[in-house]
C-alpha cells in the first residue's frame, strides 16, 4: 500500500496543523472540508483541495479523519466516504470517538476491501504544530507498521495498543487520568483559596513539590488569573468522560469526574478550557 497520498478529512484547531506537518514532510496532501473556507491553510501551505470524496480517494490512498466526536465521524462516512472508498485503500480515525463507533465504521468499510485503522492523540495544539502528539493506535499490527512513516512526522511517539478500538480505550484511559488531574488542581487551588491563600502562591508551591509537572505549569496561568481560553474544550472532556463511562467505566472517582464535567458544561462552560472546573467547583 503506498503512503506518499493522503486525504485529509477534518480541518479543526487540530486537524490545521496536522495536516500542515504532511505536506511540510513532503506527502501529497489533498484536503476536503464541509465548511470549504476551512481549507485556506492548507491549500496556502501547498496541499490540494478535493470538492468532493470522489475527488479526494482519486487522489489519495489513505485517508485520515479528525474530527470532534461520533456524530461528525458518521456524518463523514454517511455522506460519502464509505460509498466512495475503493477497495485497498485505508482509513486512519484520529478523532477520539468511541470504540464502538470504530468498529461499527471499520466493519462497514471491511466489507468493501478497505483497511481501518484508529489512532486517537493526545495533546493539544501546541504539540500538534510541533509534531510532539502521542499517538494510540487500534486495527491489525501490519496495517499499523505501514502508516508508521505518517505517525512520526504527526507525534513523538507512536503505541500500538492492540486490535480495533483499542486506540480510542487508551485515549478515553488518558482522558479520564487529565480529567482527576485537572479536577484536583481545580480543588486544590479553591481550598486554598477559602482558606486565605492566594492561587499564585498555591501554584507556586505544587510546582516545586513532588506534584509538579509539564501540566500543572501549563494550567498555572489559567487557575492563577481565572482566565480559561480554551486549548482543549471542557465540553470535549465531558464527552469523553461520557464515552468512558458508556464504555464500562465504573469507578466512584471516575463517575463523580463525569458527573461534575458533564454539570459543568451544562451551566455554560463547555467553550473554556477544561481548567474553567475551577469556576464550577468554585460554586459547590
Amino acid at each position: 500500500m503506498s503512503i506518499n497520498r493522503i486525504g485529509w478529512i477534518g480541518l479543526g484547531n487540530m486537524g490545521v496543523p496536522m495536516a500542515k506537518n504532511l505536506v511540510k514532510a513532503g506527502f501529497a496532501v489533498t484536503v476536503y472540508n464541509r465548511t470549504a473556507a476551512r481549507t485556506a491553510p492548507l491549500k496556502e501551505a501547498g496541499a490540494e483541495v478535493a470538492g468532493n470524496t470522489i475527488e479526494l480517494w482519486e487522489k489519495a490512498d489513505i485517508v485520515i479523519t479528525m474530527v470532534s466526536d461520533d456524530n461528525a465521524l458518521r456524518h463523514i462516512h454517511n455522506t460519502g466516504l464509505e460509498a466512495t472508498a475503493p477497495a485497498g485503500k485505508l482509513v486512519i480515525d484520529m478523532s477520539t470517538v468511541s470504540p464502538a463507533t470504530t468498529r461499527e465504521l471499520a466493519g462497514r468499510l471491511a466489507a468493501k476491501g478497505v483497511e481501518y485503522l484508529d489512532a486517537p492523540v493526545s495533546g493539544s495544539v501546541k504539540p500538534a504544530e510541533l509534531g510532539q502528539l502521542v499517538i494510540m493506535a487500534g486495527g491489525k499490527k501490519s496495517v499499523y507498521e505501514s502508516a508508521l512513516p505518517i505517525f512520526e512526522k504527526l507525534g513523538k511517539l507512536s503505541f500500538y495498543m492492540g486490535p480495533l478500538g483499542a486506540g480510542n480505550a487508551a485515549k478515553l484511559a488518558i482522558n479520564l487520568y487529565l480529567a482527576f488531574n485537572m479536577q484536583g488542581m481545580a480543588e486544590s487551588v479553591n481550598f486554598a483559596r477559602e482558606n486565605g491563600i492566594q492561587p499564585s502562591d498555591m501554584m507556586a508551591a505544587i510546582n516545586e513539590s513532588a506534584l509538579s509537572s509539564i501540566f500543572t505549569k501549563l494550567k498555572t496561568p489559567n487557575l492563577v488569573n481565572d482566565l480559561h481560553p480554551a486549548a482543549f474544550a471542557l465540553r470535549l472532556m465531558a464527552k469523553d468522560l461520557r464515552l468512558a463511562k458508556e464504555q464500562g467505566l465504573h469507578s466512584p472517582g471516575g463517575l463523580a469526574l463525569e458527573e461534575s464535567y458533564r454539570k459543568a458544561a451544562a451551566e455554560g462552560l463547555g467553550e473554556e478550557d477544561l481548567s474553567a472546573i475551577l469556576r464550577y467547583v468554585a460554586k459547590k
